[in-house]
């Protein structure tokens, strides 16, 4: 089990956050949503996820942008951002990690794998590095 670890999933499509969030809930990780930069910002004044899964194309300010502001934020710089985007393309994985994400998943994601490739993206509290290298 998961020890009910926090991801906070930013996604501006309704389907994909009802996608993610049965895949994620059905591993036992508790899941909050955002549909926006926005909304994300909200909830990072209450909440401090274990993960952020991150959207690339989302309304207003980009996901990869959104990444750039919680890196540089002394609060959220250390919470794991895994872009989680259909943009996979050539190049694509390197801008994100360029811009501080941890690791990237192609959408559309394939539920069988897709909690596991998640979990991957998590840093041990005790090591602060990735359980599983991304």
């Amino acid at each position: 089990m998961n020890e009910k670890r926090v991801i906070l999933v930013v996604e501006d499509n309704e389907a994909n956050q009802v996608l993610v969030q049965a895949v994620l809930e059905l591993d036992g990780y508790q899941v909050q949503l955002a549909g926006s930069a926005l909304e994300a910002l909200d909830l990072l004044r209450d909440l401090v996820p274990d993960l952020i899964l991150m959207d690339v194309q989302l309304p207003g300010q980009d996901g990869l942008s959104l990444t750039r502001q919680l890196k540089s934020d002394p609060a959220t710089r250390a919470i794991p951002v895994v872009a989680l985007t259909a943009h996979a393309m050539a190049g694509d994985r390197e801008v994100a990690l360029k811009a501080g994400c941890v690791g990237y998943i192609a959408k559309p994601i394939d539920t069988r794998t897709f909690a596991a490739a998640v979990s991957q993206y998590f840093i041990d509290t005790e090591t602060d590095r990735h359980v599983v290298a991304g």
